[in-house]
């Protein structure tokens, strides 16, 4: 079970809800422990099943509900749900996404629509209703999103539509805060490097060795290393950071190669 730093005096998200996609596993799963930790109420949304499971191991003020958010009107039902289950949303993380696909410059259509229908489609609408229901609660709030060092820079073992809806999303988070910030919604991006999650069970060894040896630090993030940027992120200690795309990659992206 989570620890809940509330229990002891509070933490920097005392009083505030949060909507996390992608609860399951990985980034998200740290995400949900580390806001309940900080004193947040969290709806933990994934489509898999498991958010029913996440919700039981972390108590009453996690909150499950399965989406698909690759679909508006699903999007949509998971922040009224938000509302509904706690009275209103303060922050979005949108962890949600598609790994997977070949390398090399050769993809299809349907590849393309792959990895995109949830990296860039999904998250586009995600922010979007995200700053709907954060101005129906008032007071302003954080809208952040996980992508990759591969939107930074090339990454050869990335696939071209992974990159490119990566890179996409920076560039639209950019434009939503300008838009949002008359609101005192705070939108801005969390660009991954190597992370160790259940994703990379299956990862042969000579990759595991080729993506360990690209952060300076020499290793893998952790899932919680992640979640721990996206908690200050939607705290009031962030208050004036909105627009970035923030690194969090060992310092991967400080290379030249």
């Amino acid at each position: 079970m989570a620890e809940n730093r509330a229990d002891a005096g509070g933490g920097i998200l005392e009083g505030k809800v949060a909507v996390i996609t992608g609860a399951g596993q990985g980034i998200g799963r740290a995400c949900v422990d580390v806001f309940l930790r900080e004193g947040a109420k969290v709806l933990a949304v994934d489509f898999s099943g498991v958010q029913d499971k996440v919700a039981a191991e972390c108590g009453p003020n996690c909150v499950p509900f399965h989406a698909d958010v690759s679909k508006e009107d699903e999007i949509e039902a998971m922040y009224a749900a938000a509302i509904d289950a706690f009275g209103r949303v303060d922050a979005s993380v949108q962890v949600a996404g598609t790994q997977g696909g070949r390398t090399g410059p050769e993809f299809t259509a349907e590849e393309y629509d792959l990895m995109t229908a949830t990296n860039l489609r999904g998250v586009m609408f995600c922010i979007k209703h995200a700053a709907r229901a954060i101005k129906q609660s008032g007071g302003g709030g954080s809208i952040m999103t996980y992508t990759s060092v591969a939107g930074i820079g090339a990454e050869q073992m990335a696939p071209i539509p992974y990159t490119a809806a990566k890179t996409a999303v920076h560039g639209v988070s950019r434009v939503f805060a300008i838009d949002y910030a008359p609101d005192n919604i705070r939108v801005n991006v969390i660009a991954c490097g190597f992370t160790k999650t259940e994703m990379m069970d299956g990862m042969d060894a000579d990759t595991l060795a080729h993506m360990e040896a690209k952060p300076l630090l020499g290793r893998a993030a952790t899932p919680r290393e992640q979640a721990e940027v996206a908690a200050f992120l939607a705290s009031d200690r962030s208050s004036y950071i909105t627009g970035t795309v923030i690194p969090v990659d060992g310092g991967w992206t400080a290379r030249l190669v």
